[in-house]
């Protein structure tokens, strides 16, 4: 029935929704943290800013993800969602031609990637 709305209900709408009305209740245990929807929000938004106004990120550029299953993951796609920018995903363990096909297909403005996933595309 959400997505029957107009304009539809998105995940980001809903993420908001609990933001605001629980924000203090947890949304992700990842190892020994727990972070809230206030967390969450918080960190989203300082990516969101970081992203539109120090690489002037615009609102439907894509932007492709070639992080690991981890926190930042969450809050990058929070951020992107908020600017209203695609996100195409990266498998971060995908390598050499197939990272590069991947990368070509995305036709991405920018690439996020943590430290740990450098290497090459050959």
């Amino acid at each position: 029935r959400r997505l029957s709305r107009r304009p539809a209900v998105t995940l980001l709408d809903v993420f908001q929704q609990h933001a605001r009305r629980r924000p203090h209740q947890p949304l992700l245990r990842f190892q020994d943290e727990i972070y809230t929807y206030e967390d969450m929000d918080r960190r989203s938004n300082r990516a969101a800013w970081a992203l539109s106004r120090r690489l002037e990120l615009q609102s439907g550029r894509t932007v492709a993800v070639f992080l690991p299953n981890e926190p930042a993951y969450l809050w990058t796609w929070l951020a992107l969602a908020k600017l209203g920018c695609p996100m195409a995903c990266l498998n971060c363990n995908v390598r050499g031609r197939a990272l590069r096909h991947a990368l070509e297909a995305a036709q991405a403005t920018l690439v996020l990637a943590s430290p740990g996933e450098r290497g090459t595309t050959g």
